[in-house]
C-alpha cells in the first residue's frame, strides 16, 4: 500500500538554519538541538525501549516518518508532528493530533488547540496496549500529520 498523497498545492517545507529540523510553517517556533534517541532511554526499564520500537513500528507501516529526539520527548513527524511520546521509568506518555474530539477512556485528557488540531494524551505501560484501535489512532493521526484533506 503506498503512502497518500500530500495535496497537490502543499507549500515547500521550511529548514531551520540552525537545527536544520524541516517545519510546515516558516519561522516555526521550536527549540533549537541534536539529542540522541538512546539518551533518552538511559537509566530506564528495558523493556520502555522495546515499547517504543514496537510503536514505531507500527508508526512506519503508514509511510515516510521522520523520528525526532527531543530534550525530553520523541516526536513523530509527516509533515507536521503529529505523535509524540515521552519514555517514563516503567511507561511511555504520549499525545496523538486529530482533527477532531475522539472521546475514549484511553486518553487522560483532551486538549483542543485549533479547531483542526486536537491533542489526545495517552500513557502506554504494555505492548498489547498497541491493539488494532490503538492502530487506527496511529493512522489517524498519521493523515493529519501528512496535512491530507479531510483530515
Amino acid at each position: 500500500m503506498s503512502p497518500p498523497a500530500v495535496p497537490l498545492r502543499a507549500k515547500p517545507l521550511w529548514r531551520c538554519p540552525r537545527c536544520a529540523r524541516l517545519f510546515a510553517n516558516r519561522n516555526q517556533t521550536h527549540a533549537c538541538g541534536r539529542h540522541e534517541l538512546l539518551a533518552l532511554f538511559a537509566g530506564r526499564d528495558p523493556a520502555i525501549f522495546e515499547l517504543f520500537q514496537s510503536l514505531e513500528k507500527l508508526v512506519r507501516r503508514c509511510g515516510p516518518v521522520t523520528v525526532l529526539p527531543e530534550k525530553t520527548r520523541i516526536a513523530f513527524q509527516a509533515r507536521v508532528s503529529f505523535l509524540a511520546v515521552s519514555p517514563r521509568q516503567m511507561h511511555l506518555i504520549g499525545h496523538f493530533v486529530f482533527a477532531r474530539r475522539v472521546p475514549n477512556p484511553r486518553f487522560q485528557k483532551i486538549d483542543t488547540i485549533s479547531p483542526r488540531n486536537v491533542v489526545h494524551h495517552f500513557c502506554l505501560e504494555r505492548p498489547d496496549e498497541l491493539d488494532e484501535e490503538f492502530q487506527g489512532w496511529i493512522r489517524e493521526a498519521y493523515a493529519v500529520g501528512r496535512q491530507e484533506p479531510g483530515s
